[in-house]
């Protein structure tokens, strides 16, 4: 038997301010995507944004529906999106925000498993990293490739 270890390194801000000029403008993206959130059960909306490698920016919010699990996350939804409109792109980056009435959570909006997942196959999709920012009030996490939220990725097809 050898025991193992998994390393997730992480960046942390405390303010947009911080960030590069394209991490803050991905980062307000996904904070104003946070308007088209339809989450009349959970009442927590989500907000996503994806840049392409042609610097494009597609936006994307969680939508609910009474019939569960008919909705789909706000992560997905941009990403989805993205794929099907610009399927010749590579998707560098993706910042996520959340929280409730317009207002930012105070901890970091992370993604579920499926939209990790989903992550995960459009940076193998690509060949490159793919940058997740996590956002709340006061504090924005900044993992450098997918991997780091998603060890052990599910790629054995």
């Amino acid at each position: 038997m050898t025991d193992k270890n998994i390393n997730i390194n992480f960046k942390e801000y405390a303010s947009f301010d911080e960030l590069e000029t394209a991490d803050r403008e991905l980062a307000e993206a996904a904070v104003d995507a946070m308007k088209g959130s339809y989450a009349p059960y959970s009442h927590f909306n989500v907000g996503a944004a994806v840049r392409l490698g042609n610097g494009q920016i597609v936006m994307g919010a969680n939508q609910e529906n009474a019939a569960f699990p008919s909705g789909l996350c706000a992560e997905r939804t941009a990403m989805f999106a993205a794929g099907a409109q610009y399927p010749d792109q590579d998707m560098v980056s993706i910042a996520i925000a959340g929280g409730v009435m317009g207002r930012l959570a105070k901890s970091p909006a992370t993604p579920c498993g499926g939209c990790r997942q989903v992550m995960a196959q459009y940076q193998t999709k690509s060949g490159k990293p793919m940058t997740v920012l996590m956002i709340g009030e006061g504090r924005i996490w900044k993992f450098e490739k997918v991997d780091d939220i998603l060890p052990l990725i599910f790629d054995s097809i």
